[in-house]
């Protein structure tokens, strides 16, 4: 056999199909790996052979699988990203009406979210909250209308019918949602540290929060 036909071969073998064990396993690392190093040093400074190393595979693999370091990031936010974004939006939308059960579920949706996934508070700020950051449109063009535009629109209505004070604007409240929950667990090394606070975890933090807004609740106006 020629060494043409020999390169033809091996390049066959990796024609598309059902995927090896050892395929999907890799590029899932890189994933998870992805989104470590976007997290950790952001998106446009993590390399393709600094995700790969984190990944421990060879960077000719982020090729191989992904094409380009742009493609990865598009897989990344639909195969990651997104399934987690309709997570969270499905368990909003799976409660009641009132504004304590709307609130708790976010909160806690978004407490679970970071227990699963620990990288999402750091890539939020750097990636969506930063201007500039490389994930930004996702907040106008997904992230927005799925979860805190509903969230406020659900929020409104609450509050046409008496079941929220006149005095608290619902697009507001969702803005004091998200700093009571992404913010606090972004910065939770430096709270913990300052305030030598480290027999308070993620619970207690999400427990205070609602504790907070359950008190902040009960007015009118």
């Amino acid at each position: 056999m020629s060494k043409a036909a020999r390169k033809h071969r091996r390049l066959d073998h990796r024609r598309p199909g059902r995927p090896r064990a050892a395929d999907a396993d890799q590029r899932a690392r890189l994933l998870d790996a992805a989104l470590e190093c976007y997290a950790t040093q952001g998106v446009r400074a993590s390399s393709g052979r600094s995700i790969a190393a984190a990944a421990g595979v060879t960077p000719a693999l982020v090729n191989y699988y992904f094409g380009s370091k742009e493609q990865l990031l598009m897989a990344v936010v639909s195969e990651r990203l997104m399934p987690l974004l309709k997570g969270l939006s499905a368990g909003i939308e799976a409660v009641g009406d009132e504004p304590r059960e709307l609130i708790a579920a976010f909160v806690r949706g978004i407490h679970a979210a970071v227990a699963r996934h620990p990288w999402l508070p750091a890539l939020w700020v750097r990636e969506i909250l930063t201007e500039g950051g490389a994930l930004r449109d996702l907040m106008f063009e997904h992230i927005g209308p799925q979860i805190p535009r509903r969230l406020a629109e659900r929020l409104a209505a609450a509050r046409e019918r008496g079941a929220l004070p006149r005095s608290i604007d619902p697009r507001l409240l969702v803005v004091s949602l998200v700093g009571l929950t992404l913010f606090p667990l972004a910065a939770a090394s430096i709270w913990q540290r300052v305030f030598d606070a480290s027999d308070l975890d993620a619970a207690a933090l999400a427990d205070h929060t609602l504790a907070l807004l359950e008190n902040g609740l009960g007015g009118s106006s």
